[in-house]
This record gives structure tokens, C-alpha cells and sequence, in this order.
């Protein structure tokens, strides 16, 4: 699992193979990831968009940007967390992924941005 906090906003994520897909003439590695969003903060957050860095060791990278995540954009009160859970593929048995949150303060409407460490994902048999 990895973690950093910023501006009193803790990210944790832990990561899963989910195993090799087929699709036309190429092999999809599939990763799961699950995100805590942990308010450490005495304000009240919202997350309001994503932006992503999805690296392969081919050199591919794709950036995703959108609202919210998994299409919500939840409120999360101070001491609070918030859970999700999504997926990537990759063309390549090794990446990793990298970002960050744009969230607006509550108690003085101010945005911010919170990193989202980065971290690997790795056919586990590439290990050995």
C-alpha cells in the first residue's frame, strides 16, 4: 500500500492483478486499485474531478481526466473517509499510475489539489 497526505487529505492505495484479457491481436494485463480518501482536515471536502497518469513499460501513457470519480463526487467530512475501487488495463505486464484530485474547502470555498502517490502495478510472476 502506498499514502502521502496533502493538505490534511490522507490518499491510500492498494493495488490487485486481476488477470490477462484478450482483445483483437494484443494482450491486456487488467489491474484493480482501491482508493481510501481519508479527511484529516476540520473542513468539510469535496471531490470534484480526477486527473490520471497511466504509464506502461512500453512507454504508453494515457491521461484520463474527468468529473468525480466512478461518477460521483462525494462529500467527505472532517475525520471521514471515502472508498472506491476501479480498474486499468495495460499492454504490458508493468506500469505504474500517478495524479491528482481537484477538491473545494468547504468552510472557505477554496480548491485545491491532492496528489495521488504513485504506484506500481505488476503481473505478479514478473516479480520472480
Amino acid at each position: 500500500m502506498v499514502q502521502q497526505v496533502t493538505n490534511g487529505i490522507k490518499i491510500s492505495v492498494k493495488t490487485k492483478f486481476e488477470g490477462i484479457r484478450h482483445q483483437v491481436h494484443r494482450l491486456l494485463f487488467t489491474f484493480s486499485y482501491q482508493i481510501t480518501i481519508e479527511n484529516q482536515s476540520n473542513s468539510s471536502v469535496q471531490l470534484l474531478s480526477r486527473h490520471w497518469k497511466i504509464f506502461d513499460a512500453l512507454n504508453n501513457l494515457e491521461v484520463i481526466e474527468g468529473d468525480g470519480v466512478i461518477g460521483k463526487k462525494p462529500i467527505i467530512a472532517p475525520k471521514k473517509s471515502y472508498k472506491y475501487s476501479s480498474y486499468c488495463n495495460l499492454t504490458s505486464p508493468t506500469g505504474a499510475m500517478s495524479g491528482f484530485y481537484n477538491m473545494i474547502n468547504f468552510t472557505d470555498t477554496s480548491k485545491f489539489k491532492v496528489q495521488i502517490p504513485s504506484f506500481q502495478l505488476t503481473v505478479p510472476a514478473v516479480l520472480n
